[in-house]
Order: structure tokens, then C-alpha cells, then sequence
């Protein structure tokens, strides 16, 4: 009797891995395990090794393609990876290809459940093919550094996710870091109203005492279509969301696999500013990269120049007020002086500009990611 290939599925959808089981189940494969997400799949590892894994890149805790490359150098073993985020040529595509994935498979934005139902839609190929593959030439490690064990067994042994997540490549949600100080309040107002409910998510910093900031987001939620509210600790940022930071404290931005949060923490004064735009646009620079749209506003001093210009050099898109519509042009000039910005923008202009730049920092960020 021919031994049936072993597959593991690692998606963090119910919905994708029931399909994806059942249609496998019948083209003869066996359905092994199947994990929520690439912690979840370690810890199943450690019991029982697959011939092939199926991997999605955007999942909570960690992503895809950082668990791919930890695999290929703990438990080398053919992956076929299945995303949104897969198209032919796109910069995920090639980092994936880059960390060991011997096959790629793009699951359609819309219609995923006919996708998954459907006989040919690629990924029982894929995995036919990727069963063929000679797994020693997959290893990204010396041989003495490969773990003991071997199908069936334990043994594979994965380092925790790090405590600060290098930005992925691309995701499918943008993130907005707004950086505004003197003049601030009726410029937001020119700017939040004009933006749909579905536009990315946001998290800004206007220069305010505590207590203000929380009256400024209901403020702004009553005029807005987009939900704006204060910022909590571990608030997730979303899209239709714009999140104020509290006044008296620090707001960052971090990544948890392809998710974005917020932490509210206390800290020393920066720029003369608790919160300050630098560590917020600094924290988005390092979680988001080329995922993100830098904006800086009408404001007295420099705080927010050096944030913005590391998510320029990140590969986020960047943009400021011009002078003739800012209160004050402080802010705005040093970013500019420092060659931070990618477009300068009246403030009648802002939203609009925003939208796009929420479809061009993902060619931005490729560009950029390519030329690193």
C-alpha cells in the first residue's frame, strides 16, 4: 500500500483550513494537523513532523514568513505557501521564495470558498510537487546545527518570535501615524471628517495635556465616519479606526505576526512632549516599515522630524502640511529640512493624499525593500 504524503496547515482561518482539509483529504493527502498559527504549529512539531506544510503570512503572533525561515533552520521541510498576499511578483512573494518556500499559491481576495472547493485551483500540485523535493537542500543551516529527530519524532527546537518584529514586507492593511501640535485641533478637523469609514487605520499624536486628549476624540468621533477614540494599552489598530494618544504618556506602535498595537507607556519627556510624535512615528518605522504613511502637521518645534524621516528611510510614505495652510510651519519644516518627506500637501489635500498614499507606500515599500 503507497504511503499517503503527510500534510501540515498553518492559516489562521477556520473557514481555510476546513476547506483546504477536506479537498486535501480527497486528492489522498493526509490531513496530519492543522494550527491557528506558527506558535501553535511549533508546539505540534514537537510531537509529530509532516512530509509538507501549507503556510499562510498573515497570522497573529507571528507571521509566515518569519516562521518559514526559523523552519528551514530547525525543521527543513517543503513549504507551499497560500496567501492573499502572493501575487506573481510581489515583494512577500519573493521574500518567501528567498526564506525556502518551494511553492506558491494565491488565494483570491473574493470567492475563497469556491477557491478552496475547487480541484484545480493549484495547491494539490503544489504539494505534489513540493512532496518530490529533496528536503536536505532546503536546510538554510550546517548540518551540525539541524535539530535530532526525524519524521514522526520530536525533536525540532524554535526560538521564541523576538521581543522587536522586523516589519514585514507587505500586509493587506496599511497603518497611519499623524504627528500635529499647535493649530492641531482644527486642522484634525479638516482632515478625519473627509475620510471613509473604511480608511486604514490610524494612531495620532496631538501635542495635549491629560484629560484633553479624551475630550478631543469624542469630539472628533461625533464629526467623523471613521470611529476615533483614546488609546488604550493593547488597543489593536484597525482600519476605521483612528486612535489619539493620551495625553501625559508615550504611545508606540508594535507588530504581533501580521497585527498591529498599541502600547500607552510611561516615559521621560521627549522634544519636550509627553506624547511625543518621535516616539511614535519612530516605534511605527520599526513595527510597520513600507506598511505605513507617515503625516506631519501644523506644530511648533521639531518633534516628530527624526520619527518621520526613519519611516521614510523604512520605506513608509511621507507626507506634510505646507506652509501656507499650518498654524504654525515648525513641525512640518524640519521634516522637510531633513529630507523626510515624500510629498508636501495643502491641508485641504491631506485626506485625499492619505487615500492614495495607502495604495502607493505598497509600491514605495517594494521599491525600497528591493533596493536594501
Amino acid at each position: 500500500m503507497t504511503r499517503r504524503t503527510r500534510v501540515m496547515i498553518v492559516d489562521d482561518s477556520a473557514v481555510v483550513r476546513r476547506f483546504l482539509s477536506d479537498l486535501l483529504t480527497k486528492a489522498g493527502f493526509e490531513v496530519v494537523a492543522t494550527a491557528p498559527d506558527p506558535l501553535f504549529a511549533i508546539e505540534l512539531l514537537k510531537k509529530d513532523r509532516p512530509d509538507v506544510m501549507v503556510l499562510d503570512v498573515e497570522m497573529p503572533r507571528m507571521d509566515g514568513i518569519s516562521f518559514l525561515r526559523q523552519l528551514m533552520v530547525n525543521a527543513p521541510m517543503p513549504v507551499v505557501m497560500c496567501s492573499t498576499l502572493t501575487e506573481k511578483g510581489a515583494a512577500t512573494t519573493m521574500a518567501a521564495l528567498a526564506a525556502g518556500a518551494v511553492g506558491i499559491v494565491t488565494k483570491p481576495r473574493e470567492g475563497l470558498k469556491n477557491f478552496m472547493q475547487d480541484d484545480g485551483n493549484g495547491i494539490v500540485a503544489a504539494l505534489k510537487a513540493a512532496a518530490r523535493c529533496n528536503v536536505g537542500a532546503l536546510s538554510r543551516a550546517p548540518a551540525a546545527a539541524a535539530p535530532a529527530g526525524s519524521a514522526g519524532r520530536p525533536g525540532p527546537a524554535f526560538a521564541p518570535p523576538p521581543a522587536v518584529l522586523a516589519p514585514m514586507i507587505t500586509t493587506t492593511e496599511r497603518v497611519v501615524a499623524i504627528g500635529i501640535s499647535t493649530g492641531g485641533v482644527q486642522a484634525i478637523e479638516q482632515v478625519l471628517p473627509r475620510l471613509p469609514q473604511n480608511a486604514p487605520g490610524m494612531v495620532i499624536v496631538q501635542h495635549m495635556p491629560e484629560k484633553f486628549t479624551a475630550s478631543l476624540a469624542a469630539r472628533l468621533d461625533g464629526l467623523c465616519a471613521l470611529q476615533v477614540r483614546e488609546a488604550r494599552h493593547g488597543d489593536r489598530v484597525l482600519p476605521g479606526l483612528a486612535l489619539i494618544a493620551p495625553g501625559g504618556r508615550h504611545t508606540r506602535m508594535v507588530r504581533s505576526g501580521a497585527q498591529y498595537h498599541v502600547e500607552v507607556v510611561d516615559g521621560p519627556v521627549v522634544n519636550h512632549h509627553r506624547p511625543s510624535v518621535d516616539v511614535l512615528m519612530r516605534s511605527v518605522a520599526a513595527a510597520a516599515g513600507s506598511n505605513a504613511i507617515g503625516v506631519i502637521m501644523t506644530g511648533m518645534g521639531d518633534d516628530g522630524a527624526r520619527g518621520l524621516r526613519e519611516m521614510h528611510d523604512a520605506g513608509a510614505w511621507t507626507m506634510a502640511q505646507d506652509e501656507a495652510s499650518c498654524v504654525v510651519f515648525g513641525m512640518p519644516k524640519e521634516a522637510i529640512k531633513l529630507g523626510a518627506v515624500d510629498e508636501v500637501v495643502p491641508l485641504g489635500q491631506i485626506a485625499e493624499r492619505l487615500l492614495a498614499g495607502a495604495s502607493r507606500s505598497a509600491v514605495r515599500g517594494a521599491v525600497s525593500a528591493a533596493s536594501r
